[in-house]
């Protein structure tokens, strides 16, 4: 079995070209990655699947799941450290860029979106469910 870096973690190609989500040691940790993002933030305010990686909040974070092609690792930000939120809906490519205390905000390019630990990337689909996290993380916001 072939392990593809676009499929997520988890999923698999197997010889004959079908994809599979089982694989892993089985150990519980595998199994959470597996799950379903809903599941596995049950008591989150929301949560976005984008292109490069997942979006949660909570009541008093926010929580950035990446992708395993990713550059970036996971991040939690405390709502107290939060100043601001960028969002921008885009021609094809949209970006959500969560402001931080401390954190230097990305401008991007002239043909370019901002790329750094708190933007997340997403198409046409993603758009309603971030404008939607861009109003949940304001309401949380307290930096």
């Amino acid at each position: 079995m072939v392990r593809l870096p676009w499929r997520g973690r988890g999923a698999e190609t197997n010889d004959d070209g079908s994809h599979s989500t089982e694989g892993g040691d089985g150990d519980e940790e595998s199994a959470n990655e597996r799950a379903e993002p809903d599941e596995r933030h049950s008591d989150a305010r929301l949560v976005c699947e984008f292109q490069d990686g997942t979006l949660c909040v909570y009541d008093d974070r926010v929580v950035i799941e990446r992708v395993a092609r990713s550059r970036f690792a996971d991040k939690t930000i405390p709502a107290a450290e939060i100043s601001g939120v960028d969002l921008s809906k885009g021609i094809t490519i949209g970006y959500i860029q969560i402001e931080q205390v401390g954190v230097a905000v990305d401008e991007g390019g002239l043909l370019s979106d901002p790329v750094n630990e708190n933007t997340l990337h997403f198409g046409r689909g993603g758009r309603d469910c971030a404008a939607d996290a861009r109003t949940e993380i304001l309401s949380i916001a307290r930096g």
